[in-house]
């Protein structure tokens, strides 16, 4: 029971624009981090991860568009604007190497508890780890590796195959070790709508 709690609750879950470059302004963001302006409150401790990645309301650049969602990958974090120069704050993991995704996208799907299938290419690249799931893939349930939450980012009317979503390994947090795709603790899928834009950088 508690390992099926634990899981649910490190569940998710849900590109580069002139408007977030990365200058300094009077405000104080930086060109390491185009988004934020002052540094966090810090929250008291609520998931198994680094203090620095739990879930915190930061003050951002008022321009950002409220209700959106930015990822600066190179720090690991994600913001979700929730009212002008405010969002939420959370640690994801990204994308190793030269698979980390960056662009615009939307969030084109939500599911719970989702069913998971290795991309062709993620076989290719790792067949003794991932040619087992290549035919029927994996259902939804607490071993699953997307978690209880996520969500789906589309491009075009088209999936891009990276999701927004939860984790049976919230060591990774904070770190690029994922296909692509970026996980994160479960507390923000119920406040993304579908049609929400997503930038990640």
């Amino acid at each position: 029971m508690l390992r099926r709690t634990l899981l649910t609750t490190l569940a998710v879950l849900p590109f580069a624009g002139t408007a977030l470059a990365a200058q300094t302004t009077a405000t104080g963001s930086t060109a390491s981090n185009p988004v934020e302006v002052l540094p966090p409150e810090k929250p008291a401790p609520q998931w198994p991860i680094a203090k620095r990645y739990y879930p915190t309301e930061v003050n951002v650049r008022p321009e950002l568009a409220v209700g959106s969602i930015i990822i600066v990958s190179d720090k690991f974090f994600l913001y979700h604007v929730i009212a002008p120069g405010k969002a939420m704050r959370y640690g994801v993991a990204v994308g190793k190497d030269e698979l980390k995704f960056r662009g615009t996208a939307y969030v084109g799907r939500k599911v719970e508890w989702p069913s998971w299938k290795p991309t062709p290419e993620m076989v290719k690249r790792s067949p003794d780890h991932y040619a087992k799931y290549a035919e029927t893939g994996m259902p939804g349930g607490p071993g699953n590796p997307l978690g209880a939450r996520a969500m789906y980012l589309y491009q075009d009317g088209r999936d891009t195959a990276i999701r927004i979503h939860g984790t049976t390994e919230p060591s990774s947090i904070g770190h690029a070790v994922s296909n692509g795709c970026l996980r994160m603790v479960n507390d923000l899928f119920q406040s993304v709508p579908v049609g929400t834009p997503v930038t990640v950088y």
